[in-house]
């Protein structure tokens, strides 16, 4: 559905809601934006009376109850309106670790670029008589971060477009050129995945986002391309990522009291002056040096120098996003 078509619809809902007559179709003509129109002209009442009578249609197969009737018996013209006992929400009841893992949801939506979906989303429970509390860390504070291709693939996705991208391996120094139709994005162990047909390939692959360097570039129009009805993109980027050797040994020394995550992981600990040294065992370096550089000040990566480095490599990231905001 267009946004156009969308934005339609819901302003018709909106305004059948607010009514308690009915309204012909000539009043909601002239209330609702996107029903414009000159009566006069046989051609554009036509295209307006089909145009309603599809939105009619797309409303009642939504599941809003439509209702036709007149307000008096003098009404020539049957009107419409949406009986708001019918449309409202049923009391809904969320334990309290559901309305902090709605809360926590919706702390990752507006990381991710999309604040007016997550505050649509909380304003409509809210609206139903939820609370819901988006502070809430259900006794633990998740690190949540979401690599900066994940706003443009999932649009993508979500259009059918193609894109192209720098991606970059550790084997190579420079990143390569990827054209690829993109399916949709996954979280598979604490990394985000984008999967789909790789058409210099012609085959089905998928990129760890935090391996993309530069701007996601849409080619092409929308709806170029159909995904597989059966496609499963956990089990493949499970298959293509393979089982996890934990032959790293990290040493990290983290502030006393802190990083509760980390001290879970650890195979073993040392109490310093400084804090406390955790030797930590892991097979993904950019995995790690992620959930480091998300403690902060809190955690400093002594060795090996790959995991430095990939530390490193993430805070100046991160700075260099938080610089972009703030201009």
């Amino acid at each position: 559905m267009s946004r156009t078509r969308t934005e339609r619809l819901v302003n018709l809902v909106i305004c059948l809601l607010s009514t308690r007559r009915f309204l012909t179709a000539a009043q909601i003509a002239a209330t609702v934006p996107g029903y414009e129109h000159d009566p006069s002209d046989p051609r554009d009442h036509e295209a307006f009376q089909r145009k309603f009578e599809r939105d009619k249609a797309e409303l009642r197969e939504l599941g809003v109850p439509l209702e036709t009737g007149t307000a008096s018996i003098f009404d020539q013209e049957p009107g419409y309106r949406v009986a708001q006992r019918e449309y409202a929400l049923p009391d809904i009841h969320l334990e309290p670790d559901e309305a902090a893992a709605v809360g926590i949801a919706a702390r990752l939506w507006q990381h991710a670029g999309l604040a007016a979906a997550a505050s649509s989303g909380l304003a409509k429970l809210r609206a139903a008589g939820v609370e819901v509390d988006p502070q809430a860390t259900l006794g633990m504070e998740p690190v949540v971060t979401v690599d900066p291709a994940f706003g443009p693939l999932t649009v993508a996705a979500r259009q059918r477009r193609a894109v192209s991208f720098k991606y970059r391996v550790p084997e190579v120094d420079e990143p390569s050129t990827r054209r690829l139709e993109p399916w949709g994005v996954v979280c598979w162990r604490g990394r985000w995945y984008v999967v789909g047909h790789d058409r210099d390939r012609d085959a089905t692959r998928c990129f760890r986002l935090s391996r993309i360097t530069g701007e996601v570039k849409g080619t092409g129009k929308p709806d170029a391309f159909t995904p597989p009805a059966d496609a499963d993109l956990i089990s493949h980027v499970a298959r293509s990522s393979g089982p996890v050797a934990r032959d790293g040994r990290a040493v990290v020394t983290v502030r006393t009291g802190r990083a509760a995550g980390l001290r879970r992981m650890a195979s073993a600990s040392v109490s310093l002056p400084e804090g406390d040294r955790l030797t930590i065992a892991y097979g993904d370096v950019e995995w790690l040096a992620a959930r480091i550089a998300g403690y902060g000040p809190d955690v400093r990566a002594e060795g090996p120098p790959e995991l430095r480095s990939a530390v490193i490599q993430n805070l100046k990231e991160l700075a260099a996003r938080h610089e972009q905001v703030a201009l």
